[in-house]
Parts: C-alpha cells; structure tokens; sequence
C-alpha cells in the first residue's frame, strides 16, 4: 500500500493498465509533453512515447470520434475532456453512436474506451469549469457511468472502466483530486463496476452520495451523532450507472430515512432517480419523505460557489429535518 491523492490513484491506473496492456491509448487536450491541465497524465508520454499518449487539437467532437474508430479496430482508448462543462461538442458522437455501437450492431462490435473528465466545482471555475452533467449520461443506455470518491476507487474502478468492453464516462471530482489522500494498492488492482460502497454503517438515517460530497457527508454525519446522536450510514454509489439498487434498497429497510446528496441542479438531477427508486421499491420502510440536497437551480455561481455547492451544513439541516418529521 501506499498513501496517494485521487489524482495519483488515476495516474496510477492509466501508467498500470498501459504497462499491462499495449493497446492502451491516452489522448486529449494538453495530455502529452504537458500532462494534463491537473497533471492527471504526468509521466506518460515520457513512459510510452508519443504514440501512446498524446496532445489533441481542441476539438472534442474530433477526440471522441477519433476515439470511437480506435476502438472498433482493437484499442482500448481513454480520451480525456479537459473539463466536463466542454463534454458538449461531443454529445451527439457519445449518444448516438459510441453508446450505440454494441447494440445496433447485435453484440458484434463492442465499443471499449473510457472517457476521462474532471467535473463538479471547488476551483473557483465559474459558469465554464464547474458543472456536473452525470445525469445526461445517465440516462443513455448502452453507457456506464462512474464517480470514485477515494484514491483506491479512483485506481480501481478506473482500471475495471479499462478493461471493460463497454464505453465508460468516467467522472473525477477535482474539487478533491489533491485534497484527499488514502491508501491505494500497489500493481495490480481493480474494484468492480457495479456495487456500492458503504462508506460508514449507520442505523438511523441513509445518506446517499458521490464523488465530492461523500467526505461533505461524511463530516455532516459526524456532527449528527455529536449534535443530534444520529447514526447516520453512508453509501458512495460510486457507480451511477448500472445503479446498485440492492444496497440502496436494503440501506432504506434498515433506517427508515433517506437523504440524496449531489451538487449538479436539484431538478432532474440523478438524485430524483434515487428517490424515484426509493419511493417505488421501499415506500412501505420511510417514516419520512425522502430529501434531495443539490445544487441551486441556477449556471454554476463563481463568486457564490461556497453557497451553490451543498457543504456539511446544509446536509446536518436536512439530517435533522427528516428526523424530526412528525
């Protein structure tokens, strides 16, 4: 084990799964002899040379198609998107085609990449550098979607997303990619695409969350038991899709109460889909409604970032609310 940052846990995958696996291709805008505008890919292109990782021109449409014919023809690329607010430009080429590839051709031509990009706010980014569109791709089938929130799911899943045949928006939450460090497994090592991790086990309240707003709850969750002797469990869904259904099922029978934590706009965020869940296979377990705590339904704020993104106090407000429904 050593200790690393996330962003050290995703560096580590990719130099791990090129090292294991030569048709392992990195690309993007200022990935190569720059490695990256958050250092995601330092080391790289001094490792596998210019062919193997590799700046771009700044068109995104252009890196995801690209992308899309590598891996029909035997690569695994991982294309990165500078920021996710920039995904945009490429929207139509992962909808309508990469996410497409398999079923449309019956199973024939799976499409394996990963599609690297830092998302969500905590840089002072402003409206262009700090949005969160998990939910547009969470509601494109033939996609899997995935937020690690610690470095060893950062290396893990990012590894698993690699080796998989099916293309993987993988979404890295940069407000903590320095901040957060953790024990990662050295070599080799993978963390499965699908379950959920229970962050902290708990009786009395259900918190679910990812990405940036896991250690947020974890630290609302502390001041619950201090203030209010809640026990409060936490469950990072890490894998938005495929959802894990079970555990978020069996976490609701246990407590009762469910609170869903994220920073993209509350509306239509994949919070509503949580509880959408909840209120459809645990209704008879709630003995209160469940609560989504998200971001304001507005652009993403600079000068008011602080108060757009839910911190640990918003979120106690809300534990203390659902448990003092009557």
């Amino acid at each position: 084990m050593a200790t690393k940052t996330l962003l050290q846990g995703i560096n580590d995958a990719l130099i791990t799964e090129m090292e294991r696996d030569e048709n392992v291709v990195v690309f993007g805008e200022d990935v190569g002899i720059n490695e990256g505008v958050f250092r995601a890919t330092s080391d790289l292109q001094k490792k596998f040379g210019k062919k193997r990782a590799y700046s771009t021109p700044l068109t995104e449409s252009g890196i995801i198609g690209a992308a899309a014919g590598m891996s029909l023809y035997g690569l695994r690329p991982v294309p990165e998107i500078q920021f996710a607010d920039f995904i945009y430009p490429a929207f139509d080429q992962i909808v309508s085609e990469v996410a497409k590839f398999r079923f449309r051709s019956g199973g024939q031509y799976p499409c394996p990449m990963v599609i690297r990009t830092p998302y969500g706010g905590g840089i002072r980014g402003g409206l262009y550098h700090s949005q969160s569109p998990e939910a547009y791709f969470t509601h494109t089938p033939g996609l899997q979607v995935v937020i690690p929130s610690t470095p060893s799911d950062a290396k893990g899943l990012l590894a698993s997303a690699i080796r998989g045949d099916d293309p993987v928006i993988f979404m890295e939450p940069k407000k903590i990619y320095r901040s957060l460090k953790g024990d990662v497994p050295e070599g080799d090592y993978t963390v499965p695409i699908g379950p959920a991790r229970i962050a902290k086990h708990g009786t009395d309240v259900s918190l679910f969350c990812y990405g940036a707003m896991v250690p947020v709850c974890e630290t609302a969750a502390e001041k619950a038991k201090e203030k209010l002797g809640v026990d409060v469990e936490i469950v990072d869904l890490r894998t938005l899709y495929p959802m894990d259904e079970k555990s978020i099922i069996e976490s609701v029978e246990k407590t009762g109460r469910a609170l869903v934590v994220y920073e993209a706009p509350k509306t239509c965020g994949y919070g509503s889909e949580v509880a959408a869940l909840i209120a459809e296979r645990a209704l008879d377990s709630l003995e209160a409604p469940v609560v989504r705590v998200g971001g304001f339904d507005t652009p993403f704020p600079y000068t008011l970032e602080k108060i757009y993104v839910p911190d640990a106090l918003r979120v106690f407000l809300a534990i203390q609310d659902v448990v003092n429904y009557a």
